[in-house]
């Protein structure tokens, strides 16, 4: 955690109050946090500050802003993904906000389990992004977007995203034309599931505006090639 993020409500008065229970016990167990230390706050959805900690107590700590701060910037990408496995989906979501994806779309396809799309994972979304946020210490979530049909999604929702100052990239090991690199512009990516889009799906991507790239000759799982794929289109060395 390397921010507290505070609900607009926390911070309506001239003193600002933590009282998540979670937030509260890491700054007791992991920080030791006392009077008179000064703590990085953002509010969601809102501004980052650096506060100063006027009263402690085993349930709350009050705070008071001593001045604001910069929120990072955000990375110009909407990141479309196909549905992971439960357990995949708390680390993707929550390394997709801590590198300031702009947007993230979780799509079905081929190889998606039908199954995936009842997991309680799916109501928890919310928190994986507070986690994010923290650890990135921003305080502006992406937009999330769920389609539980791939046809009409390509088709009638993906054209949209696509313009020529905007490209939509779709990963694609078998392919020759390589993941551009250090790009200038904002653009699509789109990760497939595990086993990788059909035939069919690749098709019907590249029919409709996407442009197939590889990312190498390995094989990478989702969590692996949303870093990769990042660090590689925006970076900045």
């Amino acid at each position: 955690m390397n921010i507290v993020l505070l609900d607009p409500r926390q911070t309506q008065a001239e003193t600002w109050t933590i009282s998540s229970k979670r937030q509260v016990e890491h700054l007791h167990m992991h920080l030791a946090a006392k009077v008179g230390d000064t703590l990085k706050v953002g509010v969601r959805g809102a501004s980052r500050y650096l506060t100063e900690i006027v009263d402690i107590s085993e349930h709350t700590i009050l705070l008071r802003p001593i001045q604001e701060e910069p929120v990072p910037a955000k990375l110009p990408v909407t990141l479309i993904v196909a549905l992971p496995r439960p357990k995949v989906l708390r680390r993707l979501i929550m390394d997709a906000v801590t590198l300031g994806v702009e947007k993230l779309i979780l799509i079905h396809s081929y190889r998606v389990d039908k199954s995936y799309w009842q997991s309680p994972f799916l109501q928890q979304i919310d928190h994986y992004i507070t986690l994010g946020l923290e650890q990135a210490g921003d305080t502006i979530a992406p937009q999330i977007e769920l389609y539980k049909r791939f046809k009409p999604f390509v088709e009638d929702v993906l054209p949209s995203f696509i313009t020529p100052q905007n490209p939509a990239y779709v990963a694609h090991p078998y392919t020759e034309q390589k993941m551009p690199f250090a790009i200038d512009h904002s653009c699509t990516v789109i990760i497939g599931p595990e086993g990788g889009f059909i035939p069919y799906e690749v098709d019907l991507l590249i029919k409709n505006g996407c442009q197939a790239v590889s990312l190498g000759n390995r094989i990478l799982r989702t969590e692996t090639a949303i870093p990769y794929v990042l660090g590689r289109l925006f970076s900045t060395s």
